[in-house]
């Protein structure tokens, strides 16, 4: 990995750089996408099938978009009962962690007759867009799934591309089934975005859509925007470890390459303040990546979007990690408590040796979908609260009423409102 000494040039080169992998430049395909997502809205299910047929390869009808009962139990006679095993234990971890971000509605009254309050209710129907294309990810399945069904939402409909004959990865219908998804429908890419937003004959309409995607998902999820709500427009996966002399190179080396194997876009970011650690951290990557089934993916994201930044001292290397803003943040010192109070932006926190990314993509329970791309900066990851709304509510006694007035009268007429001061006006007319 090329090692550079952090210097405000020399950060200010990497922020440009990783900038580029933004979604907000994927300005060439929006014209296609956006015709896509177009015919979709007008045509429905014929749109939806001839884009399956053109894509995917396959023949999808009416009949058969749908999946049923039947390829679910096929597809657990497919996987593996220990994968299964571990999908129900990650469950748990993950069940319970959100659970305790659920929200209630309050209320609040006082004795001159005036309550207020928040509503909180769940959103009704949500999409759950899940890849079917490079890789498969049923823990991207249950990631999106469970924070829907904790915060109560009445219908989880997921799409995921099938193969040319027609089927799904047993995998993803397995943790589809166990997170609790009440429909599942084959259909990829943007025209599965289009169909989730506007509706068709056979996919219902959807009040949020989220869940990862490729350039075109995540574009038809930017022009749908508005008509439904989204998670996000993610980007390509990344990681920054902070380290000093005290971390173990062999270590630092296997977790940067966690994300560097994910697509040639991803990054992988060393800021150390140790030349030496930066040096061994260097030679072990370059044995691992030999090694490794994703050489040829993995060695692109390095060249592309690998650094390793050497720092003066852990405040630059903090303050850097903080404008860099980084999707996943590793923290590897000798105090990695006291360098985790001064993080402002990540969008999951790693601290100590131990805990390495894989284990939040997998088991720990918090939510592995996270924002990128410096997002972290104004974005969270993705959690009970998507799944909700918000009502405000309002109520106020004539008596309450009677002693402000004359104070809403004249913010009103202040505003050249005159009809907002009337309404108010005429309840207490003579």
């Amino acid at each position: 990995m090329r090692i550079v000494t952090l210097t405000e040039e020399s950060k200010q080169n990497l922020l440009e750089d990783l900038l580029k992998r933004s979604p907000q430049n994927y300005g060439s395909y929006e014209q296609s996408v956006a015709s896509i997502v177009e015919d979709v809205r007008i045509k429905g299910d014929e749109a939806l099938f001839a884009y399956t047929e053109k894509f995917d390869r396959a023949k999808i009808t009416a009949e058969n978009i749908r999946v049923t009962e039947a390829e679910i139990e096929e597809a657990y006679q497919k996987v593996d009962p220990k994968l299964t095993d571990v999908i129900r234990k990650a469950l748990v971890n993950i069940r319970s962690y959100h659970e305790k971000q659920k929200r209630y509605s309050w209320f609040d009254s006082n004795e001159r007759g005036i309550m207020l309050g928040q509503k909180v209710t769940p959103l009704s129907r949500v999409g759950v867009y899940v890849p079917g294309g490079k890789a498969v990810y049923p823990s991207s399945v249950l990631m999106n799934i469970v924070p829907a069904k904790v915060a109560g939402v009445e219908k989880i409909v997921m799409t995921t591309p099938c193969s040319p004959k027609g089927s799904v990865n047993p995998a993803t219908l397995v943790a589809a089934k166990e997170a609790g998804a009440d429909e599942i429908y084959k259909a990829g890419g943007a025209q599965a975005i289009a169909a989730l937003a506007f509706g068709t004959a056979s996919i219902p309409r959807v009040d949020k859509i989220v869940g990862p995607g490729n350039i075109y998902v995540a574009l038809a999820k930017k022009a749908v925007y508005g008509f439904v709500n989204i998670d996000s427009i993610a980007g390509p996966s990344e990681i920054l470890v902070l380290a000093d002399k005290t971390a173990n190179p062999r270590y630092v080396a296997a977790d940067l390459l966690s994300q560097a194997e994910h697509d040639e876009m991803a990054s992988a970011i060393l800021i150390t303040t140790d030349m030496e650690l930066a040096r061994q951290v260097s030679a072990q990557v370059d044995g691992f990546v030999k090694e490794l089934s994703r050489k040829e993916i993995i060695q692109k994201s390095l060249d592309n979007f690998g650094y390793i930044l050497v720092a003066e001292n852990m405040d630059a290397a903090v303050q850097a990690a903080n404008d860099i803003a980084s999707e996943h943040l590793e923290i590897m010192t000798a105090n990695p408590f006291e360098v985790m109070t001064k993080i402002k932006n990540a969008g999951a926190i790693f601290i100590g040796e131990h805990s390495s990314e894989p284990l939040g993509d997998y088991f720990a329970g918090p939510n592995h979908v996270l924002p990128t791309n410096g997002t972290a900066r104004f974005f969270s990851p993705l959690s009970v609260d998507d799944f909700v709304k918000k009502s405000s509510i309002v109520y106020y006694s004539r008596e309450a009423l009677e002693e402000i007035h004359e104070d809403i009268e004249a913010f009103a007429k202040a505003e050249q409102l005159t009809a907002h001061a009337n309404s108010i006006h005429v309840r207490f007319e003579q």
